[in-house]
């Protein structure tokens, strides 16, 4: 007989506003304090002390519009957030300061999410959503030189980048992208020539979140409908559609693979959290506490897989912590 799915081991209170991204810290080394990031609609982000399961502190650097992107570079006190007030922040945490250090004005009016990539000690790849609706621009940091423009082919009709991750298969290879489109469509860049190596209609309906696993060369997107569309990158890097997965409920605001690349979780407007088995997408479970859409789940980076813990950030303003599948 299959097990009950689990209650949270703790939900933290206190964002006032729906969350709409999510970023744990907690690879550190002993004594390190696991943190937990949270980005609001409000345009406040939240560091959570996930051992007194409180707010430490609440960073104030977009203008009081939706937060709805962070990341860490290297360490907890290096982080990066996006707003809806077209600016990306990068924030020094160190010693207890709350200061942003420098920013990037993307005049980008969508949602879609930055995607970091460290190409060498101090230095980052980041693409963004340009100005121009179709376009991605690929900068690199801290220095904010701009690498390439990625723009489709004329007529090529894509829409907006709903989604971006950029990736290479071992450090000093060419940097890639992966851009999901509004009309349904994933395409794979190479960043160095800012040239399309393969495009992939995935979806009948925007791409709103997606995710890779290098060692498999095979990704995995969600939209607004009923389908989870599994992909795989062959030798030649053409995008080809390995599976389909038919969910219960349309419409999926995020997804992420674990990062031993065991098990996936998705995010749905039915304020369900969905865990599936990566390998063959097998249905492990269905994650039931929230009462408003699910904008986001993120995955611990705790270096013991028993400690690990999966967040999912909701529009009901609660942010629920989750112990499952832990043993490998």
């Amino acid at each position: 007989m299959a097990l009950p799915p689990p209650d949270p081991e703790f939900v933290l209170r206190g964002t006032s506003a729906a969350v709409h991204t999510l970023h744990f810290s907690c690879g550190g080394q002993e004594p390190d304090v696991p943190i937990l990031f949270s980005g609001s609609e409000s345009g406040f982000i939240h560091v959570w002390n996930l051992k007194t399961r409180r707010v430490e502190t609440a960073l104030d650097g977009h203008g009081r519009k939706s937060v709805y992107c962070l990341e860490t570079m290297d360490d907890k006190d290096r982080l990066l957030s996006q707003g809806r007030d077209q600016r990306i922040c990068l924030w020094d945490l160190a010693e207890g300061r709350t200061s942003v250090m420098d920013s990037i004005f993307t005049e980008n009016v969508g949602f879609c999410r930055c995607s970091l990539l460290k190409v060498a000690q101090g230095r980052w790849l980041m693409a963004t959503a340009a100005k121009a609706l179709e376009e991605v621009q690929v900068l690199e940091l801290p220095s904010k030189t701009s690498v390439c423009t990625l723009k489709p082919e004329v007529g090529a009709k894509l829409g907006m980048p709903m989604c971006l991750k950029l990736w290479q298969l071992h450090c000093g290879s060419q940097p890639l992208l992966l851009a999901g489109y509004e009309d349904g469509s994933v395409v794979l860049w190479n960043v160095s020539v800012g040239k399309a190596l393969s495009r992939l209609v995935c979806h009948q309906e925007p791409v709103m979140s997606l995710d890779f696993d290098l060692e498999k060369a095979k990704g995995i997107s969600g939209s607004s409908e009923k389908v989870l569309s599994i992909w795989s990158l062959n030798e030649q890097q053409n995008l080809q559609v390995y599976k389909t997965h038919t969910l219960v409920n349309a419409g999926i605001s995020d997804l992420t693979i674990r990062p031993d690349k065991k098990i996936l979780a998705t995010a749905g407007w039915d304020h369900r959290i969905r865990i599936f088995g990566w390998k063959k997408l097998k249905p492990l479970a269905v994650l039931d506490y929230h009462t408003a859409t699910v904008h986001c789940v993120s995955f611990s980076d705790h270096q013991h897989p028993s400690e690990r813990l999966l967040a999912a950030g909701s529009k009901d303003h609660c942010i629920s912590i989750w112990s499952i599948y832990t043993q490998t």
